[in-house]
């Protein structure tokens, strides 16, 4: 096994030298851990060369705490370190002049997982705007993708259904790391500003997070797994819709169903489809909390038996084009809002446009709808070849 050793990794064997003296703030969450699990927060401290002076958190709270979605929290003071712990997922979004005060270097380590909708990278897209705006310097600490670099798959985001799942033109499963959309987006924003990647060693696009010999934490409460995170980028569309996602089951994303659901008759669909890489098998399952709650519900669960063929996008396209075509009576849209979004269906922007939700709606076939994507995604390649700096 090829042994990857994250940004955090190289600035804990260099002793965080390229941060001594300097005033830091750390942009972190429940993944934000060293190989031994170490939590960079307690690295930093134990060092001795830091002075650190704010710790920020993103979505779901700095220790991964809140459920669920538009769940926000506020700042408070940490009781080990007598830090402030500023909410970037509250009243502010963007860092504040007053949060940045005193900070020479903000250090971001953040676990993302592929896809579009996955907050963090728009924190860190904030981050980067605000530290512009100040002079501050901004240093990422890289982590692998999970789902791999390789493949991209999805609909762009078009601009006019900006919000915090999408708040740049990249596509449902984007296939970058952390790192090299700071990059991107730094080029695309036209910001001045010293960023600064600690790349890793050892990463290759085409790996797997298995692959990786790194421990998998998780960074927020509905990605238990790698295997959530493989089917995530189909399966966050799937809260654009009145459908269990699997929350408050053990399998978020990896389940979904509704009680009108017909198991075999769902899971037939979609084996006659020949989907790559992945297995349905018909299931009923009853959540704890969210949609459905303590209501039986039929429906399936996906298992990937390849992860290097199966297609997340795709394939939660044909799950909710079957159930559409098969119960559209009671098949629905969910209403906004959503991410605070009241005009715009909750789909529509998870999806980045309207063109997904119509073309499920016209009955297209999932391998139509791909092809429709293609042009697009070649076209983020291209936009995006210069800051993809693993091979």
């Amino acid at each position: 096994m090829v042994h990857v050793n994250t940004g955090l990794d190289r600035l804990v064997a260099e002793g965080f030298a390229r941060l001594k003296g300097r005033r830091v703030g750390l942009l972190v969450h429940p993944a934000s851990v060293d190989q031994r699990m170490r939590p960079i927060v307690e690295l930093v401290r134990e060092s001795g060369a830091v002075d650190l002076k704010a710790l920020f958190g993103p979505q779901h709270g700095i220790g991964g705490q809140t459920q669920d979605n538009m769940i926000e929290w506020e700042g408070f003071t940490d009781g080990d370190t007598g830090l402030p712990v500023h909410s970037l997922y509250g009243k502010h979004r963007k860092p504040t002049g007053a949060m940045l005060e005193d900070l020479d270097v903000l250090v971001i380590d953040l676990q993302d997982v592929g896809a579009r909708y996955y907050t963090f990278i728009w924190t860190m897209l904030l981050c980067l705007e605000a530290c512009a705006e100040r002079g501050i310097q901004v240093m990422v600490l890289d982590r692998p993708n999970p789902i791999g670099g390789k493949l991209t798959e999805g609909t762009v985001l078009d601009p006019e259904f900006r919000s915090f799942v999408g708040l740049a033109p990249i596509p449902m499963r984007h296939g970058m790391t952390a790192g090299e959309l700071a990059q991107f987006f730094v080029h695309w924003l036209g910001l001045d500003l010293d960023l600064e990647v600690v790349w890793m060693d050892g990463w290759k696009r085409d790996m797997n997070f298995a692959g990786t010999g790194l421990p998998w934490v998780m960074p927020s409460p509905n990605m238990p797994t790698v295997a959530t995170a493989q089917v995530y980028p189909g399966g966050c569309l799937l809260e654009g819709t009145t459908l269990s996602e699997g929350r408050g089951t053990t399998r978020p994303f990896e389940i979904f169903g509704a009680p009108y659901v017909d198991p075999e008759k769902l899971a037939g669909a979609l084996r006659d489809w020949s989907l790559p890489g992945c297995r349905f098998r018909p299931l009923q399952f009853e959540p704890t909390f969210h949609k459905y709650a303590g209501e039986v519900c039929g429906g399936v669960q996906v298992h990937v038996t390849d992860p290097g063929a199966f297609e997340a996008v795709t394939t939660y396209t044909a799950a909710i084009s079957a159930i559409f075509s098969h119960w559209p009576d009671k098949f629905a849209w969910k209403q906004p809002p959503y991410e605070y979004e009241t005009e715009k269906l909750p789909i529509d922007i998870l999806a980045g446009g309207e063109t997904w939700r119509t073309g499920v709606e016209a009955g297209l076939s999932p391998w139509r709808m791909k092809t429709d994507w293609l042009e697009q995604l070649k076209a983020f390649a291209e936009l995006t070849a210069e800051f993809r700096r693993y091979e």
